[in-house]
């Protein structure tokens, strides 16, 4: 945690006993169990990691993350819809500009098809600057290795020595994802002169892409309104790395003093680390930035309820993200007493569907991958609930790459399991590719469509649309 100087007399007597009071509850936080920690050979070294990662400068803005919040707000309210969308597992050897600017091509393009369809602003979250991290099953592979966590943690190379932990990676993660982020501002600023060329262009290339032809011009003489900025967020896993930077957040955060992280506007806890008891929960009460928490099919509508009561305390609309992750095979049935349990709590929370991590499957070469048609059902389900419960599915989580990969088994191309192996790139879960992931749009666009009735869209609050 970072500490702040300066100020009159009285003025700093009372921030320095507000700073006092938060980092107390940030070390009793992080005092909790904590799962999916690794395991630093040298702890002294990684505390000195973490030490210097204090003053580290700032990856986003406070006054950035708090216009992320007022759009999740409108979000919750049914007046947006919010599309979240990277990288698996970001690795520093395609932190380059033309994979970052394929990633957010990608993005932008989606959130264009979905805005169009909706008459909703599309909120555009990237799992970028930042996705470092991943919770793994096993501690070790089949190979008996320690096993790959994240390129801020060791390295995928199947070695000892590259799967050592090296708490030094926690810097060069910071400095990829600064760099990462100043790019993002960079490139979402730029204004092409047709920014629906490459929609076009995939309608043109792709497998009967001719279905989506029409919508594809309408979108050229009219994108939709939008937000005009881009957001970042990640999986708030590593606890040194993520607790290192904390501040005071600025007093109009809330009625009590919170932390605001400067890594990423918006940060979520994954379904290994959302433990009532455990300290990832136990942090993100802490923090002024908007949170997400993933719930998977164990999970309970009174789980759901207390993740309310304890993150969302005072019923601020979008405060708090749920990340229903179901599987296309049970979503009908396990989403809806949670979402009938919490909307009886009053609070209004973003319902957000990641329709990936639960349907992965392994290929008889031990590859993971997922199917198209399972990814599209849970989207499909996630709808009907909220549908039939007169609630706002309010957005998605994808994992997804502008690059031309072969990770995910299906999509207009019909790529099939001797296809994978081509270019199986991810080091970590399997990603859809950019001509999967612009069907996967125009499909989920007739879906929100029918979804939001005419009333959401006179409320939706229009802004200039400035896509690049």
């Amino acid at each position: 945690m970072t500490y702040s100087s300066g100020g009159a007399p009285g003025e700093a007597r009372v921030r320095a006993a507000r700073e006092r009071r938060l980092a107390d509850r940030l070390a009793a936080a992080l005092a909790r169990p904590a799962a999916q920690q690794p395991e630093w050979p040298d702890p002294a070294r990684a505390r000195a990691v973490v030490a210097r990662l204090r003053t580290a400068p700032p990856i986003v803005a406070e006054a950035e993350t708090a216009r992320l919040s007022e759009w999740l707000a409108a979000v919750a309210r049914g007046e947006a819809f919010l599309l979240q969308s990277g990288d698996c597992a970001e690795a520093f050897a395609e932190a380059t500009e033309p994979h970052l600017r394929a990633n957010l091509q990608l993005l932008k393009h989606m959130a264009l098809i979905l805005a169009h369809a909706s008459g909703l602003p599309v909120v555009p979250l990237a799992r970028m600057a930042g996705q470092y991290a991943k919770p793994r099953s096993q501690p070790v592979d089949a190979n008996g290795l320690p096993v790959y966590r994240g390129d801020i943690v060791n390295s995928a190379a199947s070695t000892p020595a590259a799967r050592t932990p090296d708490p030094e990676r926690m810097l060069l993660a910071h400095e990829h994802a600064a760099g990462a982020m100043a790019l993002l501002r960079r490139v979402y600023a730029q204004e092409p002169a047709d920014p629906c060329a490459g929609i076009r262009a995939y309608v043109r290339g792709v497998p009967g892409g001719d279905r989506f032809a029409r919508r594809a011009e309408e979108i050229g003489r009219d994108p939709g309104p939008g937000t005009g900025e881009i957001y970042v967020g990640h999986e708030m896993l590593l606890l040194g790395y993520e607790s290192a930077p904390l501040h005071p957040a600025e007093p109009t955060t809330g009625p009590e003093p919170l932390l605001a992280s400067p890594l990423a506007h918006f940060l979520w806890i994954g379904e290994r680390t959302r433990g009532l008891d455990e300290a990832h929960l136990a942090v993100a009460e802490l923090l002024a930035n908007p949170i997400g928490v993933k719930i998977g099919p164990g999970t309970t509508p009174e789980q759901a309820v207390e993740y309310i009561r304890r993150l969302d305390p005072h019923g601020t609309p979008g405060r708090l993200t749920l990340i229903s992750r179901m599987g296309h095979a049970r979503v009908r049935e396990a989403l809806p007493p949670i979402v009938e349990k919490v909307t009886a709590t009053g609070h209004q929370v973003v319902w957000q569907c990641d329709p990936m991590h639960g349907n992965s499957r392994t290929t008889a070469d031990g590859r993971k991958t997922r199917r198209f048609d399972d990814i599209l059902g849970e989207i499909r389900g996630f709808f009907e609930v909220h549908r039939a419960l007169g609630t706002h599915p309010g957005g998605l989580h994808l994992e997804a790459t502008g690059a031309d990969v072969t990770e995910c088994l299906g999509g207009a191309r019909g790529l099939g399991e001797d296809d994978l192996p081509a270019r199986y790139r991810t080091a970590c879960d399997p990603r859809l590719n950019a001509e999967q992931s612009m069907e996967l749009a125009f499909t989920v666009a007739e879906l929100l469509s029918a979804a939001i009735g005419p009333t959401a869209r006179q409320a939706a609050p229009h802004r200039p649309w400035s896509p690049t």
